[in-house]
């Protein structure tokens, strides 16, 4: 295993104290949020710092017990059967420092922008995306975090052919970011009478929602169009122009949106816009930084197939890593967390392995 960082170890220490007395002497409000912020992100790791340290001083105390010709008998046989049970946990803090101090995504944090869209399965494609839309909303409320559609335009059966939404909470990109990509379902329709199993698709993509400090959009970039909302069948909604669409003239990217409010409208839009043109930057930097290398699950390619939701079987198997789950019906209903889990767990081994062969 590769040796932990002592000074940076360190140095978060120092920081955390740092914070903790900045807080007390009471710092105005805006000033207080941000600390308390960077405190509640260092919180978790100096406690394994601390945990980690202390153990290492209970072997170092045990192991002069032991080199020591003066310790007692039952002292000596009390040391040797304390020090392997404390060099294993050594090794499982050791672990934890090790994934807790790697480098962090600037976006972990943040809440993210939801977007599902229906693929190839007409009718059965636009179930499927609506039935994942309420996966993922199952799994944001058992969550604690908020769910808001921003845009949605309904299947001719039900469903969704698109759906647009905001999840708002803390570190909800950390968990969702890796749910980019197709997803595929094989079951039989409801439509279907002879019983015979179809396979559809829906593609999902989760971006980091972006504020104004992340991204900025010149006015002369943009166009906004405004145009009447129309509903299903193409009837009109309202008489007025309130849905807004805005074109990124430098990348050509098209939000729309098409509430009843013309002044909403405009501010969703942007809040998209803002997250994609985020989501872009991103992407080109992650591309730089390993075109050498790239890492299984987080290649962020929305084109790749990524998982398959087989009904039939009660069965859903991430392609990425070769996970296999029975329990479909309770993935549906938002108990995600394995999968998820998963994910992260891999990401992070892909992570480490780099960081050892870096340092050689």
């Amino acid at each position: 295993m590769a040796k932990l960082p002592v000074e940076k170890m360190r140095e978060l220490e120092r920081r955390f104290g740092e914070i903790e007395a900045r807080m007390s002497a009471g710092p105005d409000s805006e000033t207080y949020v941000r600390l308390a912020s960077e405190y509640s992100e260092l919180q978790p790791v100096v406690a394994k710092i601390r945990e980690y340290q202390k153990a290492e001083g209970e072997i170092a105390d045990l192991e002069a017990m032991l080199s020591d010709k003066g310790t007692d008998r039952e002292m000596r046989d009390l040391a040797e059967m304390e020090l392997p049970d404390l060099k294993a946990r050594m090794e499982t803090l050791e672990q934890d420092m090790q994934i807790l101090l790697l480098p962090k995504d600037a976006a972990d944090e943040k809440s993210a922008i939801l977007e599902i869209r229906a693929g190839t399965g007409g009718s059965e494609a636009a179930l499927f995306a609506g039935d994942l839309f309420r996966m993922y909303e199952r799994f944001a409320s058992a969550n604690g975090w908020k769910v808001e559609v921003l845009s949605a335009s309904e299947g001719e059966a039900g469903g969704y052919k698109e759906i647009i939404a905001t999840i708002s909470g803390r570190g909800v990109f950390a968990k969702l970011k890796f749910e980019s990509g197709v997803h595929r379902v094989q079951r039989v329709p409801e439509t279907e009478a002879s019983g015979r199993i179809h396979t559809s698709a829906a593609t999902v993509a989760v971006l980091p929602e972006a504020e104004e400090i992340d991204i900025e959009i010149r006015p002369e970039d943009i166009r906004i169009d405004t145009m009447r909302s129309s509903g299903a069948g193409g009837q009109h909604v309202n008489t007025t122009d309130s849905a807004v669409r805005i074109t990124h003239l430098p990348t050509g990217l098209i939000v729309t949106s098409s509430e009843k409010s013309q002044h909403q409208n405009r501010a969703k839009a942007m809040q998209v816009l803002r997250s994609r043109l985020y989501d872009m930057e991103r992407q080109r930097a992650e591309s730089e930084r390993s075109a050498d290398r790239k890492s299984q699950v987080g290649s962020g390619d929305r084109s790749e197939r990524i998982r398959t939701y087989n009904f039939p079987q009660g069965r859903v198997t991430d392609h990425r890593i070769n996970l296999t789950l029975y329990k479909l019906d309770r993935m549906m209903e938002g108990e995600m967390d394995e999968v998820v889990d998963a994910l992260v767990a891999d990401y992070q081994a892909g992570q480490l392995a780099q960081l050892a062969e870096q340092r050689g």
